[in-house]
């Protein structure tokens, strides 16, 4: 199997202006700056990392050491070009075991994931994909169809816990609308960019 260092943690600042940078920098947490964009930030984070099997996790998703063991051992199939984990909301509604649940089924049956998955890939495939694509929304949707044309994706059942907020926020129905309303549109062409503006509108 190829190494995979555990313990290497890279925190990418996107040009926060509420002094991240400074507790970063007390902290001894390995850290760089970027432009601003999830997309620009994880092709950063990749960069600064020499590891050889690459884990994107985004500020609001927590996952746990049998996260890390669970994609090591998957990763040890060379058949496999990367993966993602299934998702668990963090909020305690009926309703949120409901959408996690069709999440993870669609996701499993297409090989298609979000960012909110902790999406994994080996360094190499990552290098030929060119990182992320440089687009303001739908990225991790655009990255994980990229994915499964150069091997297996590994879709892990255990699950990484990320933040509810949004949901709560916006509403569930509301929240429920605008996703499929953005991915049914990405479908038929309509540009990120646009669909970026559309999503500002509705924080």
């Amino acid at each position: 199997m190829q190494s995979v260092d555990t313990d290497t943690l890279i925190v990418v600042d996107g040009g926060s202006r509420d002094d991240s940078h400074r507790l970063l920098e007390n902290s001894g947490i390995r850290w760089c700056q970027s432009e601003p964009g999830r997309a620009a930030q994880m092709n950063a984070g990749a960069e600064e990392s020499t590891n050889d099997i690459l884990l994107f996790i985004h500020a609001d998703t927590i996952i746990n050491s049998s996260n890390i063991s669970a994609m090591c051992e998957a990763m040890e199939d060379g058949s496999y070009a990367g993966g993602r984990f299934d998702l668990c909301l963090s909020g305690n509604a009926v309703a949120f075991r409901i959408i996690e649940w069709l999440i993870n089924v669609r996701s499993r049956l297409t090989g298609i994931s979000t960012g909110d998955q902790c999406q994994f890939v080996r360094r190499s495939v990552f290098e030929q994909m060119g990182g992320f694509p440089d687009q303001p929304l739908m990225e991790d949707v655009e990255f994980s169809k990229r994915l499964k044309r150069h091997g297996r994706v590994a879709c892990l059942r255990e699950k990484v816990i990320t933040s509810s907020r949004r949901w709560e926020q916006l509403g569930i129905v509301a929240t429920i609308w605008l996703m499929w309303k953005l991915r049914f549109l990405y479908w038929f062409g309509v540009s990120p960019e646009k669909l970026a503006q559309m999503y500002r509108q509705t924080r």
